[in-house]
């Protein structure tokens, strides 16, 4: 791993913030990202852009952020002890975008890379990531869409691939305490080294590279789907289990809220607009009620 490939990660990182951003902002001509640059004292700091209060993007943030330190918290060594006394540096792009529509899926995608370096030690490497889709009113053709853009991103690497880290986003993105999938799933994977940096570095920007065709398509046919009082208030009372696991069970949240990042980019994936309700119960065959059946693993493109 040399000071050259991660500069190419960097690069690569940053353009595709770039590139997301600009394919955002042709739904929301009225409104533009609001950019914060920003340092963190221990080292590094990031590039952190929110679209806020459009007509078709509720809300967006897409942020870019390269840390590095002298050591990592107890708190990730403790599973990690190879990691214990190394220097490391993490740099990433994660963004989630929460639309007005209720027919339109909540999204999050990540792409990141982690080194740890030892004077005496070979250094330690990895990249991860992946992206997954929230749907309030699923739409079949949607979720097929979305899984046949993130097999065809991971063909190219392996064919083993695409149900290795399609499982691996169900497995991940379920709560726990709700015996429920946050969505539908999509793609995840980390300490990811297969076939050495080349090929690793391949696969996380064919994920990153892929995100674009596999929600706008799902954005642009949702986006003016008639919406009343009901799937409003449907939206806002799903996007508390979204709240949940974020800031429960989310690697990529207590990863930058322990390593001393900034508190208001890492919070950044919450909703603008949120409800609990006590015990809700749905009226059986509501359309509400039948989200509960996309809330498990399926397998989408062999139904």
């Amino acid at each position: 791993m040399t000071d050259s490939e991660l500069s190419k990660v960097k690069a690569y990182l940053l353009s595709l913030q770039d590139v997301i951003c600009s394919h955002l902002l042709q739904h929301e001509p009225d409104v533009c990202f609001h950019e914060d640059l920003w340092e963190r004292a221990e080292g590094g700091g990031g590039r952190t852009r929110i679209l806020a209060g459009g007509s078709v993007l509720e809300k967006a943030g897409v942020n870019f952020s390269h840390v590095h330190g002298d050591h990592l918290p107890a708190s990730s060594t403790a599973s990690r002890p190879d990691l214990a006394g190394r220097s490391f540096q993490a740099m990433g792009v994660s963004l989630v975008i929460h639309p007005r529509n209720p027919y339109v899926p909540t999204t999050h995608m990540n792409v990141r890379f982690f080194r740890a370096h030892h004077e005496e030690k070979a250094p330690i490497w990895w990249f991860g990531g992946g992206y997954d889709l929230t749907p309030y009113y699923p739409q079949l053709e949607d979720i097929r869409h979305w899984h046949r853009t993130a097999k065809a991103a991971c063909d190219p690497f392996g064919e083993h691939l695409y149900p290795k880290l399609k499982d691996w986003c169900d497995r991940y993105f379920y709560l726990k305490h709700r015996a429920e999938t946050r969505g539908v799933g999509g793609l995840f994977f980390d300490d990811f080294q297969e076939g050495g940096f080349d090929n690793s570095f391949g696969l996380m920007k064919a994920v990153g590279d892929s995100f674009i065709p596999a929600y706008e398509p799902i954005l642009t046919r949702g986006k003016d789907h008639a919406f009343g009082s009901q799937e409003r208030a449907f939206q806002l009372y799903r996007r508390g289990r979204y709240v949940e696991f974020n800031l429960i069970y989310d690697r990529g949240t207590l990863f930058g809220l322990q390593t001393g990042g900034r508190t208001e980019s890492i919070l950044m994936s919450l909703p603008p607009l949120v409800a609990w309700e006590y015990d809700r119960q749905d009226p059986p065959g509501s359309a509400e009620a039948q989200l509960q059946e996309y809330l498990e693993p399926r397998d989408w493109l062999g139904e």
